[in-house]
């Protein structure tokens, strides 16, 4: 009997073996009529694990129809992603076997700089990205709106732009071959940052009280900042902000979360400059394209990107006084008006293209936008075959 049971078991625990296969083979198709070679396929974890058995010391090795090994990454939420390779109305086919870890350049890359008054900075190879720290409250009183930093070259530059500067070597203000930052950004949402609209007027956090790393690379990188709980027409209200950006995008995704109790209405703005500016609105509304007169760097076209059509967008000019100079200021803003419902984070794109790497005009760059707002209504097509 003992026996009987024996090889019962052994049977199941072939059967259940032999069900994963050693390599499963996937197809990605593009339906639409603009290539995506660039943009990031994801898979779940969950969808692979019942096809695909992976031992301990192994992991998921991503190769092209050609046998190459392309870069891969499995993100803090349990997703596989690589590179599409797709270009418009086509199709790719890739295998996905079991393997041992392989190290691959990194293209995104974040980090809390502690050492330059708690900013946290985020880069590609195309953009990249800071906002602003507790530690500079004090000594230029409160901003927590996106900044940019204009690059012009695919390399990381974060780490060596901040060691330059602070140790007096070259100011990352000057653009000595690789960008520069000429962004302006005070008491504003700077680059596409978002907050509650209440009765006609922006109420604006201050600094993030804290970070948390998520991933960082090397096609991925996503944190978190947790900011102190604000007034918000006197009401107190909690706010997270999670961003996200992948390797060769223009546009880095933010996570909007507020800790209200009843639907309340909320804005993403681009700060708009006095003189010498444009903006594009889609008949949609769901980008908004400005071009921002860049005193050193020339124009600069920030973008908006949204998933959900926001209900509509305005100018809206507010002054305000700064604690530390005890100056007024007068900021003016595009907004993206929308709803937020409790409990249902909003999700969003911002980002950037300059005239000096890859974007010579606002309409390229608003075809880029238009393009992108159009991928995410239609999502890459994964088959398993």
């Amino acid at each position: 009997m003992k026996k009987l049971i024996y090889f019962a078991f052994a049977a199941l625990l072939f059967a259940s073996c032999t069900k994963a296969s050693k390599e499963v083979k996937i197809t990605i198709a593009n339906p639409s009529d603009f290539d995506r070679t660039e943009e990031l396929t994801a898979i779940p974890l969950d969808s692979l694990s019942n096809k695909l058995a992976l031992t301990d010391s192994q992991v998921y090795v991503v190769k092209n129809s050609a046998g190459e090994v392309v870069p891969s990454q499995v993100t803090f939420d349990r997703t596989l992603i690589f590179p599409s390779g797709v270009k418009a109305n086509e199709t790719a086919t890739y295998a996905i076997s079991a393997g041992t870890y392989q190290e691959f350049p990194a293209k995104t890359y974040a980090r809390f700089i502690k050492e330059r008054k708690d900013d946290f900075a985020w880069e590609n190879d195309r953009v990249a990205f800071r906002i602003y720290g507790p530690a500079l409250v004090e000594i230029d009183g409160p901003s927590n709106g996106i900044d940019l930093w204009y690059k012009r070259t695919n390399n990381l530059i974060i780490d060596k732009w901040y060691k330059d500067d602070l140790a007096k070597v070259a100011s990352y203000h000057e653009d000595r071959g690789e960008g520069l930052d000429d962004y302006k950004v005070g008491r504003t949402l700077g680059a596409g940052a978002m907050a509650p609209f209440v009765n006609g007027k922006l109420w604006l956090n201050e600094n993030f009280a804290s970070q948390e790393l998520l991933e960082n690379g090397p096609l991925r990188t996503t944190f978190k900042l947790t900011y102190n709980s604000f007034d918000v027409n006197g009401k107190s209200i909690s706010e997270i902000r999670i961003f996200s950006l992948d390797a060769g995008s223009q546009l880095t995704k933010v996570t909007e979360q507020l800790g209200v109790s009843e639907p309340t209405p909320v804005a993403a703005g681009i700060v708009k400059r006095e003189k010498n500016d444009s903006i594009l609105v889609s008949p949609e509304k769901d980008y908004i394209v400005y071009l921002e007169p860049g005193e050193k760097a020339g124009s600069v076209f920030v973008g908006l990107v949204f998933p959900t059509p926001v209900d509509s967008t305005v100018i809206n000019t507010y002054e305000v006084l700064n604690p530390i100079s005890k100056k007024k200021e007068t900021h003016t803003h595009i907004l993206g008006l929308t709803t937020y419902q409790p409990n249902k984070p909003v999700t969003y794109y911002t980002g950037y293209g300059w005239e000096k790497f890859g974007f010579p005009t606002i309409a390229d760059f608003q075809k880029h936008v238009a393009n992108f707002s159009k991928a995410l209504k239609q999502p890459l097509i994964v088959t398993f075959n």
